[in-house]
């Protein structure tokens, strides 16, 4: 270690650039505040000039939600180039951090350069065998705005002060990262991000990339970043779009959300596949079998025949009494109907159009032959047509036949009624799949209905005709009230003075409808959230191997343009229908025009522990070597069996958190085991009790695993249950079984 006075000192100057950096970013914040209450105060003007004041307000709006977002951690690296001391000649020193700063009284010199620009790379890339200019590279550690300390890197190995570095050197500062305790959420690395992370982070927005990568070695921080730097690099084709994040689970999802605001970025929205379906978060629960059965491509063509089941005829007619007369609806008339609408190819609710449009023809032929054709013109035609269309009974007939249908209505009596799934299934379905769809499921959406959901909705389309004309009938109202309450205000001026403006010289009546309006300025990812058809301008996927097919033609259909960043691992695959290899998946979309991309440094899982993964790995079936671990622990994992869970669980676990001193562990157990597991342990804010589909993504200092054997009994797919739970710590492992020894975990159980 340096000397104590020397760090201090530097660590002092540090700080006051760091606070007059923070004083920066308070004057900027005041200032858009004001330009933004300012733009708000205008009124009236051209409509170019509103159209003028609406692109300011949000310019404002979204700069004030960026410094609003980065208190923590805003500068936290600096690079110093070229030859002599960088603290004394500010111009060979570049202070990196989530987004930039200028200084407008100086020729708007940079204070503060945002990590995603070109300036920035060498923070990530600069090694002492290519150090790109950089002599020195200095980590910043900072909690909100206080500087807690640094550790540098000298890069230029030939600098006369080369020895004088006041931190750490090399991998030094990577490492610290790594060994700091885990918290409830994730921790920030960018400015850990190394050189294969920055390559994909960086590379081109247009096309599918997957990011295959081990347990550990960064997936999930690579396509955070990514959405990040893309957003900034393409800032005006995606702010528009915005960028959709999948995640496993909401667990997942709350643990990484404050990345992407941390890091400057709001135009990011953030889901599961269950909360894909607007005003939905589908949390039900249901067995793994329907889950797999409902993720099965083929239920597509179930579910295209289950609405053209919705499709009928009479058999063999249907009688409609009107004004005293019966008119029958015969099964050629309608088929013939039928047959016209769906030649249309439109959806099931706009073919209903058609269908109904034929019918009542057909319906109002026979009235009028009934009444003497030749006695009626064509106005009475039409009247007798009016009169039909806007009966009752005509009205049943129709929804008899071609019933307008909603997404929900429909799956939902899909597996309610047996007949109904009977018909729809054919021979696309066994008996077996029949019965794990009707049984397994509580009263709520699951996550595996929300493709399903979809599907429908592409299948039956929306008539929104009527709330169209209700709409319209509704913006005539407000129009003339505005125009109205504009009249009375003028009729109650005395103007005296020509010159004196009227209320209609700076408002007009459209305008001050619209004022009326509880409108609220939204973010392309608030609408997003909001809208089933929109579409994005790029999709990052994580945990993307557990997605199953349905799955993938919802994500499809949300990403037209096929610009996505797909990231997981094969081997870690748990869902019975998920990815066995990315070509399965990917080639009906876009058959091999994708390219993959490799992680192979484990940051996360210490050597000691990736060993024993090591073994359960060479056991699947897959393809993949397992990832060179970057550092040692030297502490051993540890196995033991018990008799009793009650007795000896509980104190194994307390020894756990009590070695990693103050992190987290985590208790993962098989589903089967949950409840009796959770009553066993005290209640501890750093102790989490977790299924293994639960924990992906997540990470802890400490893991202690629970009956091995019932994990792989429990799934098709349990040796790949065991190598991601196996995966989750950072530093110490433990293995507690209560059954027979799973050859693979070798002697620890």
């Amino acid at each position: 270690m340096p000397e104590e006075p020397a760090y201090e000192a530097e660590l002092r100057r540090e700080q006051a650039y760091v606070d007059a950096l923070f004083a920066k970013l308070d004057a900027e914040r005041t200032q858009t505040q004001r330009r933004l209450d300012e733009t708000l105060r205008q009124t009236g003007g051209t409509p170019q000039a509103r159209t003028e004041r609406e692109a300011a307000t949000n310019l404002h709006s979204d700069r004030l939600a960026q410094l609003g977002s980065v208190e923590q951690g805003l500068c936290f690296g600096r690079l110093d180039f070229g030859p002599g001391s960088a603290s004394e000649d500010t111009e060979e020193t570049a202070y990196i951090g989530r987004l930039g700063l200028f200084d407008e009284d100086d020729d708007y010199r940079p204070l503060l350069i945002d990590w995603r620009a070109p300036v920035a790379r060498p923070f990530y890339l600069a090694t002492a065998a290519s150090p790109d200019g950089v002599r020195r590279r200095r980590h910043l550690r900072s909690l909100s705005r206080r500087v807690t300390g640094f550790d540098d890197e000298i890069l230029d190995l030939t600098a006369a002060d080369q020895g004088q570095d006041l931190g750490l050197a090399g991998e030094a500062a990577l490492l610290a990262a790594l060994e700091r305790r885990r918290t409830g959420e994730m921790a920030d690395i960018v400015a850990t991000i190394q050189a294969e992370q920055d390559r994909i982070i960086r590379a081109p927005l247009g096309g599918v990339m997957v990011v295959q990568g081990a347990p550990g070695t960064g997936k999930t921080a690579v396509a955070l970043h990514r959405a990040a730097y893309l957003l900034y690099t393409h800032r005006q084709q995606l702010t528009t779009r915005g960028v959709l994040v999948v995640g496993p689970n909401s667990t997942f999802l709350r643990y990484i959300g404050q990345v992407l605001p941390s890091l400057g970025e709001t135009g990011v929205l953030l889901s599961t596949i269950g909360q894909l379906w607007p005003g939905l978060d589908a949390d039900g629960v249901e067995s793994p079998e329907a889950a797999e059965v409902k993720g099965r491509l083929v239920m597509a063509e179930v579910l295209a025949k289950a609405v053209r089941d919705r499709q009928g005829v009479p058999d063999p007619v249907i009688e409609i009494e009107h004004e005293r007369e019966i008119l029958k609806l015969d099964r050629k008339t309608c088929a013939q109907a039928r047959t016209r609408a769906r030649r249309s190819r439109r959806p099931h609710n706009l073919a209903r159009r058609l269908f109904v449009s034929d019918v009542l023809d057909a319906l109002t032929r026979q009235a009028a032959r009934a009444l003497g054709e030749d006695l009626l013109d064509a106005q009475d035609v039409q009247d007798i047509r009016a009169e039909l269309a806007s009966s009752p009974a005509v009205a049943a007939a129709l929804n008899s036949l071609w019933p307008k249908l909603t997404p929900a209505g429909l799956l939902d009596d899909l597996f309610a009624e047996r007949e109904h799934l009977d018909r729809a299934a054919g021979e696309l379905l066994s008996e077996e799949d029949r019965k794990h769809l009707e049984s397994g499921r509580d009263a709520k959406w699951t996550p595996a209905d929300v493709p399903l959901l979809d599907e429908l909705a592409e299948l039956l389309g929306s008539d929104d005709s009527e709330e169209e004309a209700e709409q319209k009938r509704q913006e005539r109202v407000e129009r003339a009230y505005a125009e109205g309450v504009l009249d009375i205000l003028e009729q109650d001026e005395e103007i005296q003075d020509e010159e004196i403006l009227r209320v209609s010289d700076v408002l007009d009546a459209e305008l001050f409808a619209e004022r009326q309006q509880a409108r609220s300025e939204l973010t392309a990812a608030q609408r997003a959230a909001q809208d089933r058809t929109w579409t994005f301008g790029h999709v990052i996927v994580d945990e993307a191997q557990e997605l199953s097919a349905m799955d993938w033609r919802l994500l499809m259909r949300r990403t037209p343009n096929r610009s996505m960043t797909l990231v997981g691992d094969v081997a870690q695959t748990g869902a019975a229908g998920g990815a066995r290899t990315w070509d399965e998946v990917l080639s009906p979309y876009v058959a091999d025009r994708w390219r993959l991309e490799q992680l192979t440094v484990n940051y996360r899982t210490p050597a000691e522990i990736m060993a024993v993964a090591a073994g359960v790995l060479a056991e699947l079936d897959v393809d993949l070597a397992a990832p060179a671990s970057v550092r040692e622990t030297g502490v051993p994992p540890w196995g033991v069996e018990v008799a009793s869970l009650d007795e000896e669980l509980p104190p194994l676990v307390a020894a756990e958190l009590s070695a990693v001193d103050g992190g987290t562990v985590a208790v993962l157990v098989p589903g089967s085991r949950m409840d009796e597991v959770r009553k066993l342990l005290p209640e501890d804010d750093r102790l989490s009790v977790l299924t293994v589909d639960r924990s992906k993504g997540l990470e802890f200092d400490g893991v202690v695993l629970v009956s091995p054997d019932e994990i792989v009994a429990g799934s098709a797919r349990g040796l790949n249950d065991l190598y991601v739970a196996l995966t989750r710590a950072t530093q110490r492992l433990g293995v507690v079984r209560t059954g027979p020894a799973v050859p693979a975990l070798g002697g620890l159980g």
